[in-house]
Parts: C-alpha cells; sequence; structure tokens
C-alpha cells in the first residue's frame, strides 16, 4: 500500500496564509485554504479584509521574498499597470519635517493598490496543483486528539447552509489575522494562556483615491512626510495602479482624520509638509473618505508558552500586528513563510516549540523592537521605555537628522526600514561615523534654506 496522503489547512486566505500555502505544497499531497469570503475571481476589496480599502505597501525585503516564491510576481504586477521606482531614490522621505537626501540603493518599489496585489498573490497559489480553495466557511473551532496534546483538524461551519464539517487534516495553521481565536481555544483545551504585549497607539487613518492631470511627484513614486511627537500626523501620497493616485493620512493617540471631505482636506493642510496640500488643488475625488482605527499593536508570545499542542502553527498577524504605518505585516508573513518551510519535511511533522523559537528569533524580535521603539517616541503613548530604548531612540534622532545632510545615511537608514539590514546595521562603525559628522555638522541657515525637496545624490 500506498503512504496516505498528507493535509494541510491553512485557516485564512489572508497574505500570510498565501504564503504559507505555498511552502505547504512542497511537502503535503493537499493544501485547503479555508475563508469566511469569496477569494476566487475577486477583484475588489473584501470583507473579511477591511484594510484592503487603505494603503499597501510591502518592504523590499517582503518583495525579495515573494519574488523568490513567486518567480516573475514584480513583472506581473509592473504587467498590471503599476508604476515603478527605488525604493529610496524615487519616494520623498520627511522625518520631523525635513525632507531625506536620497541617493538610488537598486532596490525596486511597486505600489500597487491592496486588492490588486492580493489578487496577483492570491491568483499565482491558484495554480498551484495541491492547493483548494474552501470559500464561504468559519471556522467553528480547532479539532483536538482525546488526549488534547495535538489538534487533528478544524470544525468548518459552511456559511450558505450554515452546517457544520469536521475537516481532519496532519497540520493546521492559523493565518486568521489580529482576530485569531486559537488562543481561546487552547485554553479551552487545558493550555495557559498565550502571553501578549499591546501597546495602546490609537492609531487612526483614512484614504482616499484621486485621479491627476499633473505630476506634484516631478518624477518621484511618491511624498511621505512621518508623524513626530512635534506632529503626530503623516501621510503617504502615492501613484499607484492604473493612473490612480492613493492617499492614506493618519493620526496617533486619538487625533485622527475626519472624514467628511472638507475636514479631510484641512487635516491634510495641517500636516508638517505643505507637499501634499498643493498637489490636492488640483486632484478629483473618485471615492469617499473612508476611515480605520487600529487602537493596539499586538504581539503572542507563543514562544513563551511551557507546552503546545502538535499539529498547529500559527502566522502572520494571528501572532503580532504590527502598527501598519510602518508597513511591516506584509514583510513578516512573507519572511515567515521561509522560517516554516525550515521546518516542514517529507515524513515527520514540525516541532511547534521550535518552529514558535524560531519564528520569534527570525522573523518578529527586530521589526517588532523597531515598531515598538518608534512607537514610544510619542511620549503620550503608555508603555516602559527603558535605558537601552531611550538611547536607541535618541540615536534614531541622531541618524534622521544625518539622513537630512547625507545620503549614505539615508540609504542605511531606509535598509533597516525596508527590512534588508538589521536595525543593529546602523550601528556599523561607518554608518556610525556619518551619523556622527552629519547629526553635528554645522549647516548655515543659507546652507538649510538652499536644501530642496527634491534632492538626489548618485
Amino acid at each position: 500500500m500506498g503512504k496516505k496522503p498528507r493535509r494541510a489547512l491553512v485557516l485564512g486566505g489572508s497574505y500570510a496564509g498565501l504564503f504559507a500555502a505555498r511552502v505547504l505544497t512542497e511537502q503535503y499531497d493537499e493544501v485547503l485554504i479555508v475563508d469566511r469570503d469569496k477569494l476566487v475571481g475577486e477583484r475588489g476589496p473584501r470583507r473579511g479584509r477591511p484594510q484592503g480599502k487603505h494603503i499597501n505597501a510591502m518592504h523590499v525585503r517582503g518583495l525579495q521574498v515573494t519574488e523568490e516564491l513567486f518567480p516573475g510576481f514584480i513583472d506581473g504586477l509592473i504587467a498590471d499597470g503599476c508604476p515603478t521606482g527605488d525604493y529610496a531614490g524615487s519616494c520623498r522621505w520627511y522625518f520631523n519635517g525635513r525632507p531625506l537626501v536620497r541617493e538610488d540603493i537598486g532596490y525596486i518599489a511597486v505600489p500597487a493598490t491592496a486588492p490588486l496585489m492580493e489578487r496577483h498573490l492570491r491568483e499565482r497559489v491558484e495554480q498551484l496543483p495541491r492547493v483548494r480553495f474552501v470559500e464561504r466557511h468559519d471556522i467553528a473551532g480547532l479539532e483536538a486528539s482525546p488526549d488534547r496534546s495535538r489538534i487533528v483538524g478544524a470544525r468548518l461551519r459552511d456559511l450558505d447552509n450554515d452546517q457544520d464539517v469536521l475537516v481532519e487534516a496532519d497540520l493546521v495553521i492559523d493565518a486568521t489575522g489580529r482576530g485569531s481565536r486559537t488562543p481561546g481555544m487552547l485554553e479551552r483545551f487545558g493550555y495557559e494562556r498565550v502571553p501578549e504585549e499591546r501597546i495602546k497607539i490609537d492609531l487612526g487613518y483614512v484614504t482616499q483615491h484621486y485621479e491627476l492631470d499633473d505630476d506634484p511627484w516631478h518624477g518621484d513614486l511618491a511624498i511621505i512626510p512621518v508623524a513626530f511627537p512635534a506632529s503626530p500626523r503623516g501621510a503617504i501620497f502615492t501613484k499607484t495602479d492604473h493612473g490612480k493616485v492613493e492617499l492614506t493620512t493618519y493620526g496617533l493617540l486619538g487625533d485622527h482624520p475626519p472624514t467628511d471631505q472638507e475636514g479631510f482636506y484641512d487635516f491634510i493642510r495641517s500636516l508638517a509638509i505643505p507637499d501634499i496640500a498643493d498637489a490636492l488643488k488640483s486632484a478629483r475625488p473618485i471615492d469617499e473618505p473612508v476611515p480605520f482605527h487600529y487602537p493596539v499593536t499586538l504581539r503572542r508570545r507563543y514562544e513563551r508558552m511551557t507546552r503546545v499542542p502538535a499539529g498547529l502553527l500559527v502566522t502572520g498577524d494571528a501572532v503580532t500586528s504590527f502598527n501598519p504605518v510602518y508597513a511591516q505585516g506584509m514583510t513578516v508573513a512573507a519572511v515567515a513563510a521561509l522560517t516554516l518551510r525550515r521546518h516542514l519535511s517529507p515524513h515527520g511533522e514540525p516541532d511547534p516549540a521550535a518552529y514558535f523559537r524560531d519564528l520569534a528569533r527570525d522573523c518578529i524580535d527586530a521589526p517588532w523592537e523597531m515598531t515598538t521603539t518608534v512607537d514610544l517616541i510619542f511620549p503620550d503613548v503608555p508603555g516602559h521605555r527603558s535605558l537601552k530604548m531611550r538611547m536607541v531612540q535618541r540615536y534614531l534622532r541622531l541618524v534622521q537628522v544625518a539622513a537630512t545632510r547625507d545620503p549614505k545615511v539615508t540609504t542605511a537608514y531606509l535598509r533597516a526600514a525596508g527590512m534588508v539590514d538589521t536595525p543593529q546595521a546602523l550601528m556599523r562603525p561607518a554608518t556610525l561615523w556619518r551619523v556622527l559628522r552629519g547629526a553635528f555638522a554645522r549647516t548655515s541657515p543659507a546652507g538649510r534654506s538652499r536644501q530642496p525637496a527634491l534632492t538626489r545624490s548618485s
């Protein structure tokens, strides 16, 4: 007799679920992707992903991993009408209200709207012969073995006929996002509560799309003023697919953009730089402003549990939900798939404890530390600021000042922000010297006034 076919069950058709499904096909005979929404053939925002109506960004490292797993993915986006440019040189970055000097660093940026990016990824997964989508099904609960030492499948509820079905699986992956019910299910099975870390940022943002007859970027892809303590409002204003323009503006600590058109424009005019407000004078809105509220960042510390059941792994926002302003989630979801791949084998099963340890160390620790450090720069965000964190925050301020004068510092900073390098790379001796030289260099008032917003350095 031949060996029994192995089945993997992915709960959630999110980015994380799609990336996980891709590597699962290398070791499992059948991969089922379960989601409440209809997925196949959908082209617009879907109910199960409300952030799909907002700005969509994948860092350099995320695009690299996506291209590794789905060769030709970037070319597919470009063929479908996405503009391109250099991640550093083509984006007009502002920190503390001042423009960074820039140079091309050789890493592509492809600003695509969320529905288009997700559709391209999903269509590539649909082409995998071992994958099947189970649409319009909710997850009623995980199914455990009699001794509850392992997860053996999940109970699904068909939303069209209100019937439950048990789907058995050799491995279950929870990719259901920050609303994951796995922690509660594990407690009901007798496991300890999953440790959590939360930071209340009370972020709100609003997105609108436009058509423009001119080019307010003067050849750049995007204008990105980043919020800072003296002005806790920021925005991303970018060209995107099929000639559209996408604007997401945000405010922290309850200072949220309004959704009425005039109030929205007033909020844009209050930003630390005038570039976006000036550009909107000739813009034609093609939809209404749409809001989104994000109260807290969240990290579930599965790696700190004393025991976890076999047959169950968790990925994506179901493990860690980052501040979306920093656009880390999609990239971490992609990188997490590589960690998952390392823990799969043709015959055995992954060790959940080892997987969660590696996921934390290799995928989550660095971006979580970065986002937490930046969030806690805002004095009214509650949280413990250790001496080490305060020192890092002070150094980051020096980096940002130096990056307004030295394009090499900008490159190092954006490589870390783009998750190509770790944040520790900013402490390399050559970079440290440039940071200190740039941050403390004397600049005359005339010199400062001559520095244009569109400075490039080759």
